[in-house]
């Protein structure tokens, strides 16, 4: 009876330490956090806002104008890292599923130049639009919000003259 407990107790072990490694293996993927942003502190407590990273964006506001329902928007906000550091985006999201950003995920040495490429898609929406995406870097401060205005005219479909 200890012979088959002490087999038992080895399999589930076993079995533990397999899926522990494979948990090991996915934290690889897994996308830098807010943790490891570090804005540094000057001996008297004050935060440094001269060293870090900063985006220097053309413009953070982008109005489409007047479009018709289904139509997809694209545009690119671009930025160059006016730092004296790399600057590194951890994450881009937009306000909701139909603004789809794509952000650089190298770093950007200072004097470097990014952008951060925003898919609107205004299927289903209509009349004025304000979305958001808001970026997470190693910035002072951490976040920044781009803004993408507009307004979504629908078609008359099913109206009889």
């Amino acid at each position: 009876m200890n012979h088959l407990r002490a087999k038992i107790v080895a399999i589930c072990l076993g079995a533990l330490f397999i899926v522990s490694c494979e948990q090991d293996k996915t934290s690889g993927d897994q996308k830098i956090t807010t943790d490891l942003i570090n804005i540094p502190v000057n001996a008297n407590g004050i935060t440094d806002t001269i060293n870090v990273p900063s985006f220097n964006f053309e413009s953070t506001a982008y109005d489409f104008g007047v479009i018709t329902q289904g139509e997809k928007i694209s545009f690119s906000y671009k930025f160059i890292n006016s730092g004296k550091t790399n600057l590194i985006i951890t994450s881009a999201k937009g306000s909701c599923g139909c603004t789809v950003p794509e952000y650089p995920k190298k770093p950007i040495p200072p004097n470097g130049e990014g952008k951060i490429e925003v898919v609107f898609d205004s299927d289903g929406k209509s009349g004025k639009q304000n979305k958001t995406v808001t970026l997470l870097a190693n910035t002072y401060p951490a976040t920044t919000v781009l803004n993408l205005t507009g307004e979504i005219i629908a078609p008359n479909v099913g109206i009889n003259k």
